[in-house]
């Protein structure tokens, strides 16, 4: 079974208005060099992080599971099935926000939009990755979690992940 998920965000309109903005205030301080190049500066650095989530694949890769924001691919995860001991659906709350985030005790978040996603236990940590396809990714994950068990019996071994 192999597994693919795009999912859209909208967030990225909000950076795409403050670029436009940074361009208006580099627009009017092009006499003043110092701001004028701030400014552009400014607008390329949001327009480059719009780029970089208006959208989060999720994405089999035989060995791994791979999350990657984009469309301009500059921040991404992969984690290898053999790591992963449990999967399930969660929630994230307004703490775990959205984009990537790490907060002690939950884990690493990844998400574009919205508060469903899927809560992963792997050896030693604890990943969110929000999808609007939380069935369809945990059934895919129990499928290869089962496959790898039966490959590495005590790849999970231990209390926490029974």
């Amino acid at each position: 079974m192999e597994y693919e998920h795009t999912q859209r965000g909208y967030w990225h309109y909000l950076l795409f208005v403050f670029a436009a903005g940074s361009l208006v205030a580099a627009w009017s301080l092009r006499d003043e060099l110092a701001g004028h190049y701030a400014c552009l500066g400014m607008a390329l650095i949001f327009i480059v992080c719009g780029m970089s989530f208006m959208q989060l694949t999720v994405r089999d890769e035989q060995d791994a599971l791979a999350v990657r924001f984009g469309p301009l691919p500059l921040f991404f995860t992969r984690i290898r099935y053999e790591k992963i001991c449990s999967a399930k659906p969660g929630r994230c709350s307004l703490l775990d926000g959205w984009g990537i985030h790490y907060l002690p005790g939950r884990g690493t978040t990844y998400n574009i939009w919205g508060f469903s996603c899927v809560r992963i236990d792997a050896e030693r940590r604890t990943i969110r990755i929000g999808t609007d396809d939380v069935e369809g990714l945990v059934e895919f994950l129990q499928q290869r979690i089962e496959a790898q068990r039966v490959q590495s019996p005590t790849a999970c071994a231990g209390p926490s992940h029974a």
